[in-house]
């Protein structure tokens, strides 16, 4: 494709995908997808072939198994709907990372030198991205992070995209919202100083609680893989802090969330992305009641979309979505579209295509990408009640 061709589909689906981002499959019925902005591929092959790099072993399998099951139901549906043309198909290698970031750079590289895919979903893990996805980058594949929210994500270059809230999106607003609804004045905190991820998160949560005017009475840290967190816990509680906050992975935040209760404490854990996943709760049983944390989405979305996938996924997999898988889903929709606006499975057309998508309606909400390709939408602040996820209210956190 031409480079003046490619200018032009990216207006096209800038200047025509906001009044058409859904389409009626019937009168009653919206459907994922540009189907009118951008017309029915031509030029494509039989087959596009994307990657997914996932943690489907190992502790982040509570992330990349979801995510994977995500992106196999939405490659489903694309293709059931001939969104990329009649007689085109839409095939996914998927890779497992394991949580390893040497496994993650052996994935990526097999799939972008050897496999030759187009693009590549992944990996779970924001430490994978940054040890993987500069692989990508050298040899031209867009990658999109669909679970990657430390800072920094997209600066590895003009190829690198994620469609995951980063966590200075999403914690300020936490905090703002908690302290208003609790009125917090001083709280501990404790968080993963081995982890990118864990790391950004802490440096989000200090300036969050400094801008809220809240203070931090103290902080201790722990290393991934690390199981008892008395010692830490105890210091920290006997602080007496109106809240603990905590940025740390599934794995640790459920032992973190446990401990604590068993020490007496019973006032609110705010935590950062890792919190989010119902194995966290379910793990942590009536412990992670009162744990609070921010989101990129809620299965409580009055989005119609929502609702459509969440039903989707539930019939095929026996389980609720959550966010992971939402945002594992929407990538795969938002990787096809691209391939379809672009009309072609040229890596580097179907990045500019990627770049220009904006006012994508989707289970998340309205999607955009910025200039510096993060997303753009609505995040929601969540407290965990009951072994499930509720959206934040007063109300809720007086009880």
């Amino acid at each position: 494709m031409s480079l003046l061709r490619r200018v032009l589909v990216v207006l096209l689906i800038v200047a025509l995908s906001a009044p058409i981002a859904l389409v009626a499959q019937d009168e009653e019925e919206p459907q994922m997808g540009l189907w009118e902005a951008c017309a029915d591929p031509a030029n494509l092959p039989e087959v596009v072939t994307i990657g997914a790099i996932f943690g489907q072993s190992g502790n982040i399998s509570v992330y990349g198994i979801p995510q994977s099951q995500a992106v196999a139901l939405a490659v489903e549906q694309i293709n059931e709907a001939n969104y990329l043309g009649e007689g085109v198909t839409l095939e996914v290698i998927y890779e497992d990372s394991a949580g390893a970031n040497e496994q993650a750079i052996a994935a990526m590289t097999k799939l972008v030198e050897e496999d030759g895919v187009v693009a590549v979903l992944g990996p779970t893990l924001s430490s994978e991205a940054f040890s993987a996805d500069p692989i990508a980058q050298e040899n031209g594949v867009p990658v999109m992070g669909v679970s990657n929210t430390a800072g920094g994500i997209t600066d590895m270059g003009e190829f690198v995209f994620r469609n995951s809230l980063p966590e200075a999106s999403v914690i300020p607003g936490t905090i703002a919202q908690a302290t208003e609804a609790l009125g917090l004045e001083q709280v501990a905190v404790l968080y993963g100083n081995d982890d990118d991820f864990t790391i950004s998160g802490y440096d989000v949560f200090v300036s969050a609680l400094e801008e809220n005017e809240v203070e931090i009475l103290g902080e201790a840290t722990f290393a991934r893989g690390d199981v008892d967190f008395n010692a830490q816990l105890t210091q920290l509680v006997s602080l007496e802090p109106d809240a603990l906050v905590v940025s740390a992975l599934a794995a640790e935040a459920t032992q973190i969330i446990v401990q604590a209760r068993q020490l007496g404490y019973e006032g609110p854990i705010i935590g950062g992305n890792g919190f989010n996943s119902p194995a966290v709760l379910t793990n942590a049983g009536e412990a992670s009641d009162g744990v609070i944390v921010g989101a990129a989405w809620n299965i409580a979305s009055p989005e119609a979309l929502s609702s459509l996938f969440s039903e989707a996924y539930e019939e095929a997999y026996g389980a609720l979505p959550d966010q992971f898988a939402t945002q594992a889903y929407t990538g795969a929709w938002l990787m096809a579209t691209a391939i379809r606006c672009a009309d072609s499975a040229e890596s580097a057309d179907v990045r500019d295509a990627l770049a220009g998508i904006t006012d994508f309606a989707s289970p998340l909400g309205m999607f955009s990408f910025d200039e510096d390709r993060n997303p753009v939408h609505d995040p929601v602040v969540q407290i965990a009640q009951g072994g499930a996820f509720a959206v934040l209210g007063a109300e809720m956190a007086e009880e």
